[in-house]
Protein backbone atom coordinates (compact mmCIF):
# COMPACT_ATOMS: atom_id res chain seq x y z
CA UNK A 1 0.00 0.00 0.00
CA UNK A 2 1.57 3.43 -1.03
CA UNK A 3 2.34 5.82 1.94
CA UNK A 4 -0.10 8.69 0.38
CA UNK A 5 -2.68 6.31 0.51
CA UNK A 6 -2.65 5.14 3.93
CA UNK A 7 -2.09 8.36 5.59
CA UNK A 8 -5.02 9.60 3.40
CA UNK A 9 -6.98 7.11 4.76
CA UNK A 10 -5.51 8.01 8.31
CA UNK A 11 -7.14 11.65 7.56
CA UNK A 12 -10.57 10.30 6.89
CA UNK A 13 -10.73 7.89 9.57
CA UNK A 14 -9.65 10.56 12.09
CA UNK A 15 -12.78 12.56 10.90
CA UNK A 16 -15.23 9.64 12.13
CA UNK A 17 -13.48 10.71 16.09
CA UNK A 18 -17.20 12.06 16.36
CA UNK A 19 -19.72 9.62 15.25
CA UNK A 20 -17.13 6.35 17.15
CA UNK A 21 -17.56 8.41 20.11
CA UNK A 22 -21.29 8.36 19.73
CA UNK A 23 -21.47 4.56 19.39
CA UNK A 24 -19.65 3.99 22.37
CA UNK A 25 -22.55 5.89 24.01
CA UNK A 26 -24.92 4.25 22.03
CA UNK A 27 -24.22 1.00 21.09
CA UNK A 28 -21.80 -0.02 23.95
CA UNK A 29 -22.95 -0.72 27.50
CA UNK A 30 -22.14 1.30 30.48
CA UNK A 31 -19.99 -0.85 32.93
CA UNK A 32 -22.06 -0.94 36.11
CA UNK A 33 -24.98 -2.18 33.45
CA UNK A 34 -23.29 -4.55 32.12
CA UNK A 35 -23.53 -8.97 33.06
CA UNK A 36 -20.44 -9.94 34.08
CA UNK A 37 -19.15 -13.57 34.12
CA UNK A 38 -20.21 -14.65 37.61
CA UNK A 39 -24.01 -13.80 36.63
CA UNK A 40 -24.22 -17.30 34.97
CA UNK A 41 -21.56 -19.23 36.85
CA UNK A 42 -22.28 -20.86 40.50
CA UNK A 43 -21.65 -18.76 43.34
CA UNK A 44 -18.56 -20.07 45.62
CA UNK A 45 -19.53 -17.67 48.48
CA UNK A 46 -22.64 -19.50 48.99
CA UNK A 47 -23.27 -22.61 50.92
CA UNK A 48 -24.37 -24.91 48.36
CA UNK A 49 -21.75 -24.03 45.72
CA UNK A 50 -20.34 -27.39 45.80
CA UNK A 51 -24.39 -28.41 44.75
CA UNK A 52 -23.84 -25.87 41.75
CA UNK A 53 -21.38 -27.18 40.40
CA UNK A 54 -22.02 -30.52 40.58
CA UNK A 55 -25.21 -29.41 38.43
CA UNK A 56 -22.64 -27.63 35.98
CA UNK A 57 -20.88 -31.02 35.24
CA UNK A 58 -24.30 -33.01 35.32
CA UNK A 59 -25.69 -30.61 32.63
CA UNK A 60 -22.16 -30.55 30.46
CA UNK A 61 -21.50 -34.20 30.98
CA UNK A 62 -24.05 -34.73 28.13
CA UNK A 63 -22.64 -32.54 25.28
CA UNK A 64 -20.46 -34.16 22.46
CA UNK A 65 -16.75 -34.06 22.95
CA UNK A 66 -17.27 -32.31 19.74
CA UNK A 67 -19.15 -29.42 20.73
CA UNK A 68 -17.18 -28.54 23.69
CA UNK A 69 -13.80 -28.74 21.57
CA UNK A 70 -15.65 -26.32 18.98
CA UNK A 71 -16.22 -24.41 22.23
CA UNK A 72 -12.84 -24.54 23.95
CA UNK A 73 -11.58 -22.96 20.47
CA UNK A 74 -13.87 -20.29 20.44
CA UNK A 75 -13.03 -19.07 24.01
CA UNK A 76 -9.65 -19.55 22.89
CA UNK A 77 -10.24 -17.35 20.30
CA UNK A 78 -11.56 -14.60 22.99
CA UNK A 79 -9.06 -14.83 25.40
CA UNK A 80 -5.95 -13.32 22.78
CA UNK A 81 -8.08 -10.58 23.54
CA UNK A 82 -4.87 -8.32 23.95
CA UNK A 83 -3.53 -8.48 20.82
CA UNK A 84 -6.26 -7.68 19.44
CA UNK A 85 -6.61 -4.68 20.94
CA UNK A 86 -3.29 -3.85 20.35
CA UNK A 87 -3.60 -4.34 16.89
CA UNK A 88 -6.50 -2.28 16.67
CA UNK A 89 -5.25 1.17 19.14
CA UNK A 90 -1.92 1.12 16.39
CA UNK A 91 -4.21 2.00 13.72
CA UNK A 92 -6.64 3.91 14.48
CA UNK A 93 -5.32 5.75 17.47
CA UNK A 94 -3.04 8.76 15.56
CA UNK A 95 -1.83 10.34 18.79
CA UNK A 96 -0.86 7.29 20.89
CA UNK A 97 -2.86 8.10 23.72
CA UNK A 98 -4.48 5.30 24.97
CA UNK A 99 -6.22 7.39 27.78
CA UNK A 100 -7.48 10.09 24.67
CA UNK A 101 -11.30 11.00 25.13
CA UNK A 102 -11.01 10.93 21.54
CA UNK A 103 -13.75 8.81 19.61
CA UNK A 104 -11.43 6.16 18.65
CA UNK A 105 -9.29 5.62 21.87
CA UNK A 106 -12.63 5.68 23.54
CA UNK A 107 -13.85 2.53 21.06
CA UNK A 108 -11.21 1.01 21.82
CA UNK A 109 -11.04 0.50 25.40
CA UNK A 110 -14.59 0.32 25.93
CA UNK A 111 -15.09 -2.12 22.86
CA UNK A 112 -12.07 -4.79 25.43
CA UNK A 113 -13.58 -4.33 28.41
CA UNK A 114 -17.06 -5.85 26.64
CA UNK A 115 -15.22 -8.67 25.11
CA UNK A 116 -13.00 -9.34 27.98
CA UNK A 117 -15.89 -10.60 29.63
CA UNK A 118 -16.07 -13.32 27.14
CA UNK A 119 -13.19 -15.29 27.59
CA UNK A 120 -13.84 -14.60 31.28
CA UNK A 121 -17.08 -16.65 31.29
CA UNK A 122 -15.89 -19.56 28.66
CA UNK A 123 -12.83 -20.11 30.44
CA UNK A 124 -14.09 -20.15 33.77
CA UNK A 125 -17.08 -22.55 32.60
CA UNK A 126 -15.08 -25.18 31.08
CA UNK A 127 -12.30 -25.18 33.80
CA UNK A 128 -15.57 -26.08 36.00
CA UNK A 129 -17.18 -28.55 33.80
CA UNK A 130 -14.06 -31.13 34.04
CA UNK A 131 -14.07 -31.70 30.78
CA UNK A 132 -11.30 -30.90 28.98
CA UNK A 133 -7.61 -30.80 29.70
CA UNK A 134 -7.09 -27.23 31.14
CA UNK A 135 -3.35 -27.48 31.07
CA UNK A 136 -2.96 -28.10 27.67
CA UNK A 137 -5.97 -25.27 26.87
CA UNK A 138 -3.51 -23.22 28.54
CA UNK A 139 -0.99 -23.69 26.95
CA UNK A 140 -2.75 -23.06 23.66
CA UNK A 141 -3.88 -19.41 25.04
CA UNK A 142 -0.20 -18.97 26.32
CA UNK A 143 0.84 -20.03 22.68
CA UNK A 144 -1.60 -17.55 20.50
CA UNK A 145 -0.80 -14.50 22.62
CA UNK A 146 3.13 -15.09 22.09
CA UNK A 147 2.70 -16.09 18.58
CA UNK A 148 0.85 -12.54 17.81
CA UNK A 149 -2.05 -12.01 15.78
CA UNK A 150 -1.84 -10.64 11.86
CA UNK A 151 -5.14 -9.72 10.20
CA UNK A 152 -2.98 -8.83 7.11
CA UNK A 153 -4.88 -5.29 6.55
CA UNK A 154 -1.16 -3.62 5.85
CA UNK A 155 -1.57 -1.44 8.41
CA UNK A 156 -4.90 -0.14 6.89
CA UNK A 157 -7.38 1.57 8.77
CA UNK A 158 -9.92 0.80 6.28
CA UNK A 159 -9.24 -2.46 5.60
CA UNK A 160 -9.04 -2.95 9.59
CA UNK A 161 -13.05 -2.14 9.51
CA UNK A 162 -13.58 -4.33 6.98
CA UNK A 163 -12.05 -7.28 8.86
CA UNK A 164 -13.82 -6.10 12.21
CA UNK A 165 -17.29 -6.06 10.27
CA UNK A 166 -16.87 -9.45 8.91
CA UNK A 167 -15.03 -10.83 11.71
CA UNK A 168 -17.78 -10.25 14.32
CA UNK A 169 -20.35 -11.50 12.15
CA UNK A 170 -18.51 -14.54 12.21
CA UNK A 171 -18.33 -14.95 15.72
CA UNK A 172 -21.70 -14.01 16.45
CA UNK A 173 -23.16 -17.02 13.76
CA UNK A 174 -20.07 -19.23 15.84
CA UNK A 175 -21.52 -18.67 19.00
CA UNK A 176 -25.24 -18.52 18.11
CA UNK A 177 -24.75 -22.18 16.76
CA UNK A 178 -22.84 -23.24 19.66
CA UNK A 179 -25.91 -22.28 21.95
CA UNK A 180 -27.99 -24.27 19.94
CA UNK A 181 -26.03 -27.40 20.11
CA UNK A 182 -25.56 -27.18 23.83
CA UNK A 183 -29.53 -26.32 23.60
CA UNK A 184 -29.69 -30.02 21.74
CA UNK A 185 -27.91 -31.57 24.51
CA UNK A 186 -29.74 -30.28 27.42
CA UNK A 187 -27.33 -27.34 28.56
CA UNK A 188 -29.93 -24.78 28.82
CA UNK A 189 -27.39 -22.39 30.68
CA UNK A 190 -24.32 -23.19 28.30
CA UNK A 191 -27.21 -22.09 25.75
CA UNK A 192 -27.93 -18.93 27.76
CA UNK A 193 -24.32 -18.01 27.86
CA UNK A 194 -23.53 -18.64 24.11
CA UNK A 195 -26.34 -16.14 22.61
CA UNK A 196 -25.90 -13.67 25.82
CA UNK A 197 -22.31 -13.62 23.82
CA UNK A 198 -23.73 -13.29 20.73
CA UNK A 199 -25.48 -10.64 21.75
CA UNK A 200 -22.64 -8.37 22.70
CA UNK A 201 -21.06 -9.21 19.04
CA UNK A 202 -23.77 -8.74 17.15
CA UNK A 203 -24.13 -5.25 19.12
CA UNK A 204 -20.14 -4.92 18.09
CA UNK A 205 -20.89 -6.11 13.91
CA UNK A 206 -23.36 -2.88 14.14
CA UNK A 207 -21.06 -0.78 15.18
CA UNK A 208 -18.29 -1.96 12.67
CA UNK A 209 -20.32 -2.12 9.51
CA UNK A 210 -21.69 1.93 10.43
CA UNK A 211 -18.09 2.81 10.52
CA UNK A 212 -17.60 1.64 7.05
CA UNK A 213 -20.85 2.73 5.92
CA UNK A 214 -19.73 6.26 6.92
CA UNK A 215 -16.38 5.64 4.71
CA UNK A 216 -18.05 4.56 1.78
CA UNK A 217 -20.16 7.76 1.99
CA UNK A 218 -16.97 9.77 2.62
CA UNK A 219 -14.28 7.92 0.45
CA UNK A 220 -16.06 5.57 -1.84
CA UNK A 221 -13.38 4.92 -4.24
CA UNK A 222 -11.13 4.30 -0.83
CA UNK A 223 -13.42 2.10 0.58
CA UNK A 224 -14.23 -0.25 -2.46
CA UNK A 225 -10.49 -0.61 -2.83
CA UNK A 226 -10.14 -1.90 0.61
CA UNK A 227 -13.39 -3.92 0.95
CA UNK A 228 -11.87 -5.65 -2.55
CA UNK A 229 -8.37 -6.18 -1.48
CA UNK A 230 -9.95 -7.51 1.90
CA UNK A 231 -11.73 -10.31 0.37
CA UNK A 232 -8.76 -11.18 -2.48
CA UNK A 233 -6.65 -11.90 0.18
CA UNK A 234 -9.51 -13.82 2.51
CA UNK A 235 -10.07 -13.23 6.17
CA UNK A 236 -7.71 -14.66 8.37
CA UNK A 237 -9.96 -16.38 11.48
CA UNK A 238 -8.41 -14.66 14.68
CA UNK A 239 -6.72 -17.86 16.58
CA UNK A 240 -4.69 -18.90 13.15
CA UNK A 241 -1.41 -18.45 15.37
CA UNK A 242 -2.40 -20.91 18.03
CA UNK A 243 -0.72 -23.19 17.07
CA UNK A 244 3.27 -24.04 17.96
CA UNK A 245 5.73 -23.35 15.55
CA UNK A 246 8.08 -27.21 16.53
CA UNK A 247 5.97 -28.51 12.78
CA UNK A 248 3.47 -30.38 15.01
CA UNK A 249 -0.43 -30.74 13.56
CA UNK A 250 -2.04 -27.90 13.08
CA UNK A 251 -4.36 -26.95 16.15
CA UNK A 252 -6.05 -24.89 14.04
CA UNK A 253 -6.83 -26.61 10.67
CA UNK A 254 -8.45 -29.43 13.23
CA UNK A 255 -10.61 -27.09 15.21
CA UNK A 256 -11.50 -25.71 11.75
CA UNK A 257 -12.38 -29.23 10.52
CA UNK A 258 -14.85 -29.89 13.49
CA UNK A 259 -16.57 -26.09 13.44
CA UNK A 260 -17.51 -27.19 9.67
CA UNK A 261 -18.77 -30.42 10.58
CA UNK A 262 -20.64 -29.91 13.15
CA UNK A 263 -21.90 -26.99 12.05
CA UNK A 264 -20.72 -24.45 14.04
CA UNK A 265 -18.63 -21.87 11.45
CA UNK A 266 -18.57 -23.20 8.16
CA UNK A 267 -17.90 -21.87 4.29
CA UNK A 268 -21.15 -21.47 3.95
CA UNK A 269 -21.23 -19.34 6.76
CA UNK A 270 -18.15 -17.51 5.13
CA UNK A 271 -20.45 -17.30 1.72
CA UNK A 272 -22.99 -15.82 3.52
CA UNK A 273 -21.50 -12.92 5.33
CA UNK A 274 -19.79 -11.91 2.19
CA UNK A 275 -23.22 -11.66 0.75
CA UNK A 276 -24.72 -9.68 3.33
CA UNK A 277 -21.77 -7.03 3.64
CA UNK A 278 -21.96 -6.75 -0.68
CA UNK A 279 -26.07 -5.62 0.42
CA UNK A 280 -25.41 -3.61 2.68
CA UNK A 281 -22.95 -1.50 1.69
CA UNK A 282 -24.09 -1.20 -1.65
CA UNK A 283 -21.66 -1.96 -4.02
CA UNK A 284 -23.66 -3.04 -6.80
CA UNK A 285 -25.43 0.70 -6.78
CA UNK A 286 -22.22 2.60 -6.23
CA UNK A 287 -21.66 5.40 -9.02
CA UNK A 288 -19.43 8.01 -9.57
CA UNK A 289 -16.17 5.85 -8.75
CA UNK A 290 -13.07 6.39 -10.40
CA UNK A 291 -12.52 4.49 -13.70
CA UNK A 292 -11.41 0.82 -13.22
CA UNK A 293 -13.64 0.45 -9.79
CA UNK A 294 -16.20 -1.45 -12.14
CA UNK A 295 -14.22 -4.74 -11.89
CA UNK A 296 -13.81 -4.37 -7.78
CA UNK A 297 -17.43 -4.45 -7.74
CA UNK A 298 -17.91 -7.38 -10.52
CA UNK A 299 -15.57 -9.22 -8.26
CA UNK A 300 -17.65 -8.21 -4.86
CA UNK A 301 -21.07 -9.14 -6.00
CA UNK A 302 -20.07 -12.95 -7.81
CA UNK A 303 -17.46 -13.48 -4.53
CA UNK A 304 -20.41 -15.40 -1.86
CA UNK A 305 -21.32 -17.47 -5.44
CA UNK A 306 -17.77 -18.45 -5.45
CA UNK A 307 -17.68 -19.92 -2.08
CA UNK A 308 -20.89 -21.32 -2.15
CA UNK A 309 -19.93 -23.87 -4.92
CA UNK A 310 -16.62 -24.77 -2.65
CA UNK A 311 -18.90 -25.24 0.22
CA UNK A 312 -20.76 -27.85 -2.20
CA UNK A 313 -17.49 -29.50 -2.81
CA UNK A 314 -15.99 -29.26 0.63
CA UNK A 315 -14.86 -32.66 2.37
CA UNK A 316 -13.67 -32.47 6.21
CA UNK A 317 -11.11 -35.41 7.77
CA UNK A 318 -12.67 -38.92 8.62
CA UNK A 319 -11.02 -38.12 11.94
CA UNK A 320 -9.74 -35.25 13.55
CA UNK A 321 -7.84 -34.80 16.77
CA UNK A 322 -9.68 -33.54 19.87
CA UNK A 323 -6.17 -32.09 21.16
CA UNK A 324 -7.88 -30.35 24.28
CA UNK A 325 -9.34 -33.56 25.40
CA UNK A 326 -6.42 -35.88 26.42
CA UNK A 327 -5.91 -36.89 22.97
CA UNK A 328 -9.10 -38.15 21.98
CA UNK A 329 -10.21 -38.30 18.56
CA UNK A 330 -13.38 -37.43 17.27
CA UNK A 331 -14.76 -39.89 14.44
CA UNK A 332 -17.69 -38.90 11.81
Amino acid sequence: MQPSELARNMEVIATLNDYVGNAVDEILLDPDDCWQPTDFLPDLTKEDAYEQVRELRERSSNIPDSVITSLVGNMITEEALPSYQTYFSLVTNEDRDLTSSKGWARWSRAWSAEENRHGDLLNKYLYLSGRCDMKEVEHTIHRLIYNGFNPNTDNDPYQSIVYTSFQERATKISHVNTGKLADKAGDSNLSRICKTIAGDEARHEKAYKSFMSQLFEADPDGALSAFEKMMRKQITMPAILMDKKDGSPSLFVDFSAITQKIGVYTTWDYASIIEHLVSLWKIESLTGLKEGSAKAQDYLCSLANRYKRIAERMKVPTEIDLHWLSGQQFSF
